[in-house]
């Protein structure tokens, strides 16, 4: 960022009208590639640094703020911002346009990987991008680790987690709610193994005068209100209820759309830790349990979902087209349809909750989100995420390095492609995006030549 772009303090901030607003959540939606710490980055550069629509610390308090929260911090970090600067219908603008883009740009991706996904320059692309996921998966374990394991004992909450995981193949949420107990019972007594919980530092630099700046008086529809809370969470409850009965009364709970539903509701309240946290858990359920994809095209999913722009997790889209595809809900003559009504359900069912988090509960939780009860769960819940985000990072490299199993060949060039992608990541910190095009040239070359 270069110093002449940040306006000097004494320029006049303007207000910013609604559709500027729109206008610049339109684009965040289609440039917001590099995950969280990406998206955010991108956040902080326009909204800080150029534009000074919110301050420096206001940011960082809402950012605070969503990382105690289930679900995709960058989107609802977004979606703050637009409620705090135009009420309702800003947040949702802000939040709807984070994902749209992506839900659109992955029902057409799924729907090339399905039908093409033979084709020798399809099959060569995905063939580098997978290794290349691996090494991402493994550095973000890195990285969560060492953003959350300060202490021997948060060290060994993320060794039970893994254990748990990978020898006894304990469910990811019997992890989650364990850890949040243990994180709560041992905050009682030893509260410094909690001290340095889940939070960004603020930064130093002035960027200057802000429109929300840290002394703007809190808006008056972000002072919270019984009633105002009341009416958010029966709207939340019934946009919720609504399609699940509908689906439920129309096609059965156990058809596999009802499944989905369920099944993504209970994701969209477990993301603690972000996308690659609840991709066990997405895991265990579409590939073990409905048996709605492979576990090889969940690895496929992922590398989609590296590779577009919007929240990662939005790879819950593409297990929405492929489980709808492969079971053929609609028939043989509506896979298309079938596919792209589940990429829509599973992602109407794992983001509403993030509206109704931002809406509902930010006056609460911003007065109580330093307090200790609630933020050492939470800590000990981003401990075990560390153990389970290694255990889905070996589980790949087994599919990826061993594609026929332990008892078939080794591939040495998915290994050697996987170990330049680490070499790129961690020594040269390269962007994911960077590391994923050059992988898939690599694998096209290997595909085509070997």
């Amino acid at each position: 960022m270069e110093q002449e772009l940040i306006p000097p303090p004494e320029a006049e901030i303007k207000t910013v009208s609604f559709w500027q607003a729109f206008l610049f959540w339109l684009k965040l939606g289609f440039i917001s590639f590099g995950g969280p710490a990406g998206q955010i980055a991108v956040m902080h550069q326009e909204l800080v640094e150029q534009k000074r629509w919110i301050s420096e610390k206001r940011f960082l308090h809402a950012l605070n703020y969503c990382m105690l929260l289930p679900g995709p911090e960058a989107q609802q970090l977004a979606t703050y911002i637009g409620w705090l600067m135009h009420r309702t219908a800003g947040g949702l603008v802000a939040g709807i346009l984070f994902v749209l883009p992506s839900l659109f740009i992955l029902i057409g991706l799924s729907w090339v990987y399905v039908k093409f996904g033979d084709v020798p320059i399809i099959a060569g692309l995905f063939y580098g991008i997978k290794p290349a996921v691996v090494a991402i998966v493994f550095h973000a374990t890195h990285r969560i680790g060492s953003r959350s394991l300060k202490n021997n004992f948060l060290w060994l909450i993320a060794t039970l987690s893994f254990i748990a995981i990978f020898f006894f193949s304990a469910p990811f949420p019997l992890i989650v709610f364990s850890a949040a107990i243990i994180g709560y019972l041992t905050s009682k007594k030893y509260p410094a193994l909690f001290s340095n919980g889940n939070t960004h530092q603020q930064s130093k630099k002035d960027y200057g005068a802000a429109l929300i700046d840290d002394d703007t008086p809190t808006p008056a529809h972000a002072i919270f209100s019984w009633k105002r809370l009341g009416s958010i969470v029966l709207i939340g409850a019934l946009l919720w209820l609504i399609p699940i009965i509908s689906l439920s009364l129309t096609l059965g709970w156990d058809h596999a759309y009802t499944q989905m539903a369920w099944f993504f509701t209970k994701a969209a309240l477990l993301t603690f830790g972000g996308a690659y946290a609840v991709l066990p858990y997405v895991y265990q359920g579409a590939v073990n349990y409905y048996g709605w994809l492979s576990p090889t095209q969940m690895i496929d999913g992922l590398a989609l979902g590296e590779s577009t722009p919007g929240p990662l997790i939005m790879v819950v889209a593409f297990v929405g087209f492929l489980g709808a595809f492969n079971h053929a809900l609609l028939g043989s003559d509506h896979l298309f349809l079938a596919g792209a009504i589940g990429a829509t359900i599973v992602t109407w069912f794992t983001f509403l909750f993030s509206f109704i988090f931002i809406f509902a509960g930010a006056p609460i939780i911003e007065s109580t989100h330093n307090e200790l009860k609630f933020t050492a769960p939470l800590t000990a819940i981003t401990a075990a995420v560390v153990g389970v985000i290694l255990n889905l990072a070996l589980f790949f490299s087994y599919h990826v390095l061993w594609p026929t199993g332990f008892s078939g060949s080794f591939d040495f060039v998915a290994a050697l492609i996987a170990c330049a992608a680490l070499i790129g990541l961690f020594y040269f910190e390269l962007k994911v995006m960077y590391v994923l095009a050059a992988s898939a040239l690599i694998g096209l070359l290997c595909f085509s030549f070997l």
